[in-house]
């Protein structure tokens, strides 16, 4: 690559050396340089990324560049009768117009699923879904061209109520069910002194990332392709891109820029393969920078979930039975549903001891934007259901919500209703009780225009004497690492030459802080100081997506052994000499010292200019599919958090404002405090959003509003205060260093504690995500 942002464009900077940036102060002076595990080593990219100086996809560059554009459909649902290319090959500048009929290889792809087509060829299935692609000379040039593409629709009646998928005319050649499971635990016929109902409803949130996705295609001298994008799992991009291409996977190489945050939707391999294919049919590097409104459009969402629940308790209101069913609305294509459905229907219950359960969940197509990856997929949407029937239960026997939740909550050593014994630690009764306890925020005094904000910001509409302030209480798990059998193998290579080790490992940074825990992995177990973490692409061995924890875990547990295997080359010649085993010499500080004192010299020293190096890979206990009823040991590990939210509503414009939440989680072992209290701090605040702002809109399965007008996020204002009360350090025995992925179990249960703190201020049942506004004007016994 060459030209003005040639420099930037070199991805080998985007993980480069976690030493600090250039410009970076470093801490005070005499003060000690943070390293090792447990230390809040800061990430090497913060400097960059807070002054606009790091290279994100969109800032790549290379000679000769052409810009691509997408053409997607205007419909949810149509036959395509005709398609004319003509008038947009003609434009000048234009390059190249590529559709279905272009595509040498797979016309279909999918990460679990290979059912959504590269370019819709007879029929289109969703608002959005790609058409045509278009390479021209300047961005202006490729969308003018794009919009001159003749497409003659004959529009069909979507199917967007996923009720109606069971009887609508198959909507895709596979069907319109993606996935049914009946979960049975237990005697149907058991029933509880105490029961409740409810219909609940989440809606669909977007992954919204602040950076859009963009990438750069270009060709290679063999007839193959490099694909610059942020991808987080550059090896199945890889693999989905060279069967699209028809070319073998070694001709296909995909490398990660700058990641400018992900939850889901940099999964979705959209932009690499028109950007490929562009490539290959020009000859010459393919750009992509996605509008706002196409990447509303061109990823995939959470799963809009219908939930209907039957909890049955005893007069202390002990649970006995629940039944549920649950409904996800998968959009046009299967994506990640099968999992997220799995997820749901086994943490149907939540972290409670239900001794009998019976949930129905399904998975469907419809017309509606495709759905996906999204962090807490399936778990997130059952934890505002169960919960909500928590609060109507405790109401219903007259108890205080804390004092119900505690008498059911689960342990290490009790059964999911899947049957799978819970063998991590499940400190649920000990999170549960951080957060009851934790002091209360001051009421508001007597002049709340001073010292308070009305709900609805500082120039809230409401009069003081309409707020009701309210508490709740929500309970969440999620699983870590994929379920069902996958195979969540990573492995990573250690090297050391000179004093500088380098880490050489395909796990992308995504914000979660891989980057910044591999360094401290090394300098814990090398005593090096300076640590680089290569950059990343297809040609290093795989190391699974970005999700589910999986880095921390298996990525991290490989940085760990490959760094032990260089630790024993670099003692054994030591222990050799003075006659000991390895195990009686430790390193820190830089320091390599004898159990008795007797030998004390440096790692420097003792390297003397030798490179050592090892690869070492990570592979958790296997997992099962869950059987015909819902059975199975499917999960590798849990995390458990609870939330307490304190909200003040406007009961009569029904406006809310959280006021704090206080938080307690399940962590394992804290490997870096101040990384570890951002994340979940980043968690709770995406939470809120879910709970209170953002839905993605859609009317007849056209998407309204594509915009960050329509589809509001949280920001600095609406974040409240944030305390994390307590972190329960109780090691995971077979995850390396005990640790627990930290950062979707936040995400999860947020929403269902404001939920709750709204219920608690209006005594409305509040069964919707994101909470209306007509949905927390209190009911009259409570005004």
């Amino acid at each position: 690559m060459t030209g003005p942002d040639a420099a930037t464009a070199n991805p080998a900077g985007l993980h480069g050396a976690l030493a600090p940036a250039p410009g970076d102060p470093g801490p005070p002076a005499g003060e000690p340089v943070p390293h090792g595990i447990g230390a809040s080593l800061p990430p090497a990219d913060a400097l960059p990324k807070t002054t606009g100086t790091f290279p994100y996809a969109a800032d790549l560059w290379a000679e000769g560049l052409l810009w691509a554009a997408v053409l997607r459909s205007p419909h949810p649902h149509a036959r395509i009768v005709s398609l004319d290319t003509s008038a947009a090959a003609r434009m000048p500048g234009v390059q190249a117009v590529i559709t279905h009929e272009d595509v040498p290889g797979d016309a279909t792809h999918g990460r679990t699923v290979a059912d959504r087509p590269v370019f819709a060829k007879d029929v289109v299935r969703h608002h959005g879904e790609p058409i045509a692609a278009v390479a021209a000379d300047h961005p202006d040039t490729a969308r003018l061209a794009a919009a001159a593409i003749d497409v003659e629709y004959e529009v069909l009646e979507p199917v967007t109520d996923p009720e109606k998928a069971f009887e609508a005319e198959p909507l895709h050649p596979d069907g319109n069910l993606i996935r049914h499971i009946p979960l049975r635990y237990g005697d149907p016929e058991i029933g509880g002194e105490v029961v409740v109902e409810g219909l609940y409803r989440v809606g669909r949130q977007d992954p919204a990332p602040i950076g859009a996705e963009a990438g750069l295609a270009v060709p290679r001298p063999d007839g193959g392709v490099e694909i610059y994008t942020a991808s987080t799992d550059p090896h199945t991009d890889r693999d989905l891109a060279a069967a699209c291409f028809g070319l073998p996977p070694e001709q296909v190489k995909v490398v990660v820029t700058g990641v400018p945050g992900a939850m889901g939707d940099r999964e979705d391999p959209g932009i690499q393969l028109p950007l490929g294919l562009l490539a290959l049919r020009t000859g010459r590097p393919v750009k992509i920078a996605l509008t706002r409104e196409e990447s509303f459009l061109g990823h995939a969402h959470r799963h809009p979930t219908l939930l209907r629940y039957r909890h049955h308790a005893d007069a202390e209101g002990r649970l006995v039975k629940v039944e549920a069913q649950i409904l996800l609305d998968a959009g046009a294509y299967a994506d990640a549903s099968a999992e997220s459905l799995a997820a749901a229907v086994a943490f149907a219950c939540g972290p409670y001891v239900v001794p009998h359960a019976f949930v129905e969940g399904w998975a469907v197509r419809t017309n509606n934007p495709p759905s996906g990856h999204v962090r807490g997929e399936g778990a997130l949407q059952v934890c505002a259901a169960y919960e909500g029937q928590m609060d109507k239960l405790a109401a219903k026997l007259g108890l205080d919500p804390a004092e119900l939740r505690r008498r059911n909550v689960m342990s290490t050593g009790d059964l999911l209703p899947t049957g799978q014994t819970v063998t991590c630690p499940a400190p649920v009764a000990e999170l549960l009780e951080a957060v009851r306890d934790a002091p209360l925020p001051a009421l508001p005094k007597d002049t709340p225009e001073d010292e308070w904000l009305l709900p609805g910001g500082p120039e809230g509409a409401g009069e003081p004497g309409a707020v009701r302030r309210g508490v709740g209480y929500a309970l969440g798990m999620v699983h870590v690492l994929g379920a069902e059998g996958a195979d969540e193998v990573s492995t990573a290579t250690v090297k050391v030459h000179d004093g500088v080790a380098t880490v050489i490992c395909a796990a992308v940074e995504t914000g979660q802080g891989f980057s910044t825990l591999a360094r401290q992995v090394v300098q814990e177990t090398l005593g090096v100081e300076e640590v680089h973490v290569a950059s990343v692409d297809s040609d290093q061995p795989p190391a699974g997506p970005a999700a589910h924890g999986r880095h921390t875990w298996v990525s991290a547990g490989a940085v760990e052994r490959a760094a032990k295997m260089v630790r024993t080359q670099l003692l054994q010649p030591l222990a050799h000499k003075f006659g000991m085993s390895t195990e009686l010499l430790s390193i820190a500080d830089g320091k390599i010292t004898s159990y008795d004192g007797v030998l004390s010299t440096t790692v420097a020293e003792t390297l003397d200019g030798k490179e050592l190096w090892a690869t070492a890979q990570c592979r958790p206990h296997p997992t099962e599919p869950l059987d015909e009823t819902g059975q199975g040991d499917a999960f590798v590990g849990l995390v458990f958090c609870a939330v307490r939210a304190v909200v003040d509503v406007d009961i009569e414009l029904g406006s809310v404002r959280v006021v704090e939440m206080s938080v307690a989680q399940d962590v394992g072992r804290v490997l870096n405090p101040r990384q570890l209290d951002a994340r979940i701090e980043a968690g709770v605040t995406q939470g809120i959003g879910t709970a209170l702002t953002e839905n993605l809109r859609t009317g007849k399965g056209i998407v309204r509003r594509p915009n960050f007008t329509g589809y509001p996020l949280p920001t600095a204002l609406d974040a409240p205060d944030i305390r994390i009360v307590k972190l329960v350090e109780e090691r995971d025995v077979v995850a390396p260093f005990g640790a627990k992925a930290a950062s979707a179990v936040p995400v999860v249960t947020s929403p269902a504690a404001v939920a709750a703190a709204v219920r608690a201020a209006t005594g409305r049942p509040v069964n919707r995500l994101p909470i209306r506004p007509q949905a927390a004007v209190a009911s009259p016994a409570r005004r």
